[in-house]
């Protein structure tokens, strides 16, 4: 006797589950459009910048802290705080750290000198960075129009390997807390877990 196989039934109005990642940021223009580029079926990315004229990481903590009691994050969604070195002292970054060591789905990335130095690993290996105007200049070689904005499609998926990698070889030995010296980024750790959440 032959058995039939019987036909695969999906529950009507059910979704697959998009993982979400909320990062809480200083920049109000440049990590949004970046961090927007991975938006995807798998991933929904949602950015809160601070939106007063000067931010410190203790007001994006702060920031990340009331999204938190708006928005319900499940046990496989992430926060993360994104803040530039910049002249922020050891004890405020070290709160920050403190607040990512508390839920395993939290987290803290760091650039030194900001943000843009991440941008920068997307083209180059960033030796030789040893002020934040010297990331600026060099970046505006590979974006000239970077102070209006990024384009979005710049940032190819070749590009955000290489950008990986490069990280990567510049945090090792792995930093336990946050980068101490010029030309260091941990954002591509927070990179690395939205990519893995569309394998």
């Amino acid at each position: 006797m032959k058995l039939k196989r019987r036909p695969l039934q999906r529950v009507i109005g059910e979704r697959r589950y998009r993982k979400l990642f909320l990062i809480a940021a200083e920049g109000g223009k440049t990590e949004p459009q970046y961090f927007g580029v991975f938006n995807d079926q798998q991933s929904v990315i949602r950015v809160t910048c601070f939106k007063g004229k000067h931010s410190s990481p203790i007001d994006v903590m702060k920031q990340m802290k009331e999204r938190l009691k708006e928005e319900k994050l499940l046990p496989s969604d992430e926060a993360w705080l994104v803040v530039d070195k910049d002249n922020w002292t050891d004890e405020q970054l070290h709160q920050l750290f403190e607040w990512s060591c508390a839920k395993g789905n939290y987290g803290f990335a760091l650039s030194n000198p900001k943000f843009e130095y991440w941008l920068l690993l997307h083209f180059e290996d960033g030796n030789g960075i040893t002020s934040s105007r010297v990331c600026s200049e060099r970046l505006k070689r590979h974006l000239p129009e970077y102070g209006k904005g990024i384009n979005a499609s710049t940032f190819t998926q070749d590009k955000i390997e290489a950008a990986i990698a490069r990280a990567k070889l510049r945090d090792s030995p792995r930093c336990l807390d946050w980068p101490r010296t010029f030309g260091c980024t941990t954002v591509y750790r927070l990179v690395e877990n939205i990519l893995s959440a569309r394998s």
